[in-house]
C-alpha cells in the first residue's frame, strides 16, 4: 500500500451539498471558504477569493445576516458587513446563531439571541453581523466554537472565553447564570495554555498544549468523560480517563466526544444510543474508551453537535458510524469517500459541515492534466531513465524546468545531455519513480517503507517541497519503536519540523521510547543532546 500526498491545500467540490446546487459557475469558481448549517442543512455562507461574503438558504432567525428574519433565498445574497474583513472561519449554534472569525482575530456574531449567545450584552436578536466588542475585541481570537445557545472563543495566548446560555455551566463561569458578554474561563485553565476548543450541545471541551483535556457543562450522558453522568460541571475539570495519552485533536457530537492521540488511536465517550462511539453496542460510556481499533492508524476525525454521526480518516480510507441517514451503525463502516466532509454531506441526518470547507481552485488551463498524462509516456518522451533494469519514460525539458539537479545535469558541456537513456544507481526504482512523478504532478505516491530513502533523495537534490511531503508521511508513521531513528534522521537531514515533532513525541512517551532498540542505537552526540533537551523540558523533574 502506498501513501498518496498532494500539496497541503484541500480541494473539494461543492456538488455534494444540495444547498449549493444553484450556484452559478462563475461564483463557484471563486469560492475559497464555505459552510452549511441550519436545522435542515439548508443555510449556507460563502467567502470568495475577492473577500466577498454571500449567504443563501432559509434564513431562520436571521442567520443569513442579511438584515431580516423572514425572507430566505435560493440564490446568494451579499453580506455587506463581512465583505473585506478577511473571514477565516465560521461556527454555528443549533439555537441558531452564527459566529465569524476574521484574519485579525475579530469575532462577529448574529442570529438568535434569547440567551445572549451573541455576546453583545443584551438579548436583542442580531439580524446583521456585528463585531463583539468589550474586552474580547482587545485580544486576538484564533478559534471559535458554538453549542446550542452558548459560544466559546480561544485567543492566541491560549485563554478561553465563554458567553450565552449557562444553565448547566457550559460557559464555564462557575455559576448557572447566563453570561451576556464574554467572560474568561479560569479555574483549572488559569495557568494553562489551551490550543483548541470544541462544543457539544450544552457542553464544552478544551485541549491543552500538553495533550490533556478539560471539560465542563451538561453531563447527563457522561459526555464530559469525568466518570459519572449525574453531576453538571460548572468549571473546567480534567478528563482523568485520558491520563497517559497525548491528545492532538478533539471533536464533539451532539452528546458524545471523540479524541485522537498522537499515536493515531481514537477514544470516545458520552452517549451511544445511536452507535456514535463505534463500540459495536449502544451502551453509553462515562469515561473515555478506545474505539475503532480495527481500522488502523487514524489521522483525522470529525463530529458536530448537530448530529450523532462520527467519522474518521486513515491514510487510505474514510470511515463513518453512528446515526447515518436514520440507520444506527455501531461499528466503523468503510466508505468510498476521500474526505470527511463527504460523510456529513451524504449521510448525516442534518447535512451540515462539521467545519468550514477550505477550497482551492484548480487552474482553468489544461497544463496540469497534460503533464500528468505525459509522465511515463513512451510515445512522447525524449529520455528514458533506467533504474535497476526498469525504465521510466520522461521529458528532458520538464525535468530541467522542475528540478535544479536535472537542470545542472543537462547542460551542453555535460555528456548526460546527449544521452537518450540515463542510468541512475544512487536510489531504488520506487523512490526514483515517485520523485519523477512528483515533478510531473505535484503529488507524492510512495510506500511508507520508502519514505526515508525518498527523504535522502530530497535532501541530496535540494527539493524542499518534496522534503516537506516526506516529513508528513514520516510523521504519520511515528511510533514508540521508530521515533528515535526518525529523530536522528531529522537531525541528519536538517528537517527541523520533523525533529521537533519527534522530540515532542519522545517527551510524551519517554519511558517507553527509552527501552527501545532504536533509542539504544543513537550515536553518542545525538543521545547526549536529546537527554539535555529533555531535561530542559522538565521530563526528569520529580
Amino acid at each position: 500500500m502506498c501513501y498518496a500526498f498532494d500539496l497541503p491545500a484541500v480541494y473539494m467540490e461543492l456538488d455534494r451539498w444540495k444547498v449549493f446546487s444553484l450556484l452559478s459557475p462563475a461564483l463557484r469558481q471563486k469560492v475559497r471558504l464555505a459552510c452549511v448549517f441550519g436545522t435542515h442543512g439548508n443555510e449556507a455562507l460563502l467567502v470568495t477569493i475577492d473577500d466577498e461574503v454571500f449567504a443563501l438558504g432559509s434564513n431562520a432567525h436571521g442567520c443569513l445576516g442579511l438584515g431580516n428574519n423572514q425572507q430566505g433565498t435560493l440564490f446568494p445574497q451579499c453580506v455587506e458587513q463581512l465583505c473585506g474583513k478577511g473571514i477565516q472561519s465560521f461556527t454555528y449554534g443549533s439555537g441558531p446563531h452564527v459566529l465569524a472569525l476574521t484574519e485579525r482575530g475579530e469575532v462577529y456574531s448574529w442570529g438568535q439571541n434569547v440567551y445572549c449567545e451573541l455576546g453583545h450584552g443584551a438579548s436583542t436578536p442580531g439580524l446583521l453581523p456585528t463585531m463583539i466588542g468589550g474586552f474580547l475585541s482587545t485580544l486576538t481570537v484564533v478559534e471559535v466554537a458554538c453549542g446550542n445557545h452558548h459560544s466559546i472563543a480561544l485567543t492566541d495566548c491560549g485563554q478561553v472565553f465563554g458567553w450565552g446560555e449557562n444553565n448547566c455551566g457550559q460557559v464555564g463561569s462557575g455559576t448557572t447564570s447566563n453570561q451576556c458578554t464574554p467572560v474568561r474561563v479560569t479555574h483549572s485553565l488559569l495557568s494553562r495554555k489551551v490550543v483548541s476548543v470544541a462544543c457539544g450541545q450544552v457542553s464544552t471541551h478544551a485541549l491543552l498544549e500538553n495533550g490533556e483535556v478539560c471539560s465542563w457543562g451538561y453531563n447527563g450522558n457522561g459526555q464530559l468523560g469525568l466518570g459519572n453522568s449525574v453531576v453538571n460541571q460548572l468549571v473546567p475539570a480534567f478528563v482523568q480517563g485520558l491520563s497517559g495519552v497525548v491528545i492532538t485533536k478533539l471533536m464533539c457530537g451532539l452528546v458524545h466526544c471523540l479524541a485522537l492521540t498522537d499515536e493515531g488511536e481514537l477514544y470516545g465517550w458520552g452517549a451511544n444510543s445511536m452507535g456514535q462511539l463505534g463500540t459495536g453496542h449502544k451502551t453509553n460510556s462515562v469515561t473515555p474508551i478506545k474505539v475503532a481499533t480495527n481500522i488502523g492508524r487514524v489521522v483525522d476525525i470529525a463530529a458536530h453537535h448537530y448530529n450523532n454521526i462520527s467519522a474518521a480518516r486513515t491514510q487510505h480510507k474514510v470511515y463513518m458510524w453512528g446515526q447515518c441517514q436514520g440507520l444506527t451503525i455501531t461499528t466503523p463502516v468503510e466508505t468510498p469517500f476521500t474526505t470527511l466532509h463527504e460523510v456529513f454531506a451524504c449521510f448525516a441526518d442534518v447535512e451540515v459541515t462539521y467545519k468550514p470547507i477550505q477550497l482551492e481552485k484548480k487552474s482553468s488551463q489544461s497544463v496540469a492534466d497534460s503533464l500528468r498524462l505525459a509522465f511515463d509516456d513512451q510515445n512522447t518522451s525524449d529520455l528514458t531513465i533506467s533504474v535497476g533494469g526498469k525504465n521510466i519514460h520522461v521529458h528532458k525539458s520538464i525535468l530541467k524546468i522542475r528540478c535544479e539537479y536535472f537542470r545542472n545535469m543537462f547542460k551542453d558541456h555535460w555528456p548526460e545531455d546527449k544521452k537518450s537513456i540515463l542510468e541512475l544507481k544512487q536510489f531504488s526504482y520506487p523512490v526514483i519513480k515517485a520523485f519523477l512523478q512528483f515533478l510531473y504532478t505535484d503529488e507524492l505516491v510512495i510506500a511508507p517503507e520508502c519514505a526515508l530513502e525518498l527523504l535522502d533523495l530530497a535532501n541530496a537534490y535540494c527539493e524542499r517541497q518534496l522534503k516537506e511531503l516526506c516529513e508528513q508521511i514520516l510523521k504519520h508513521g511515528v511510533n514508540v519503536e521508530n521515533v528515535a531513528t526518525l529523530y536522528s534522521t531529522a537531525i541528519t537531514h536538517q528537517s527541523e519540523d520533523l525533529r521537533k515533532f519527534c522530540f515532542n513525541f519522545i517527551l510524551n512517551h519517554m519511558t517507553a521510547v527509552s527501552q527501545t532498540a532504536a533509542f539504544s542505537s543513537l550515536d553518542e552526540h545525538t543521545f547526549r543532546e536529546l537527554i539535555v533537551k529533555a531535561g530542559e523540558a522538565g521530563v526528569f523533574k520529580t
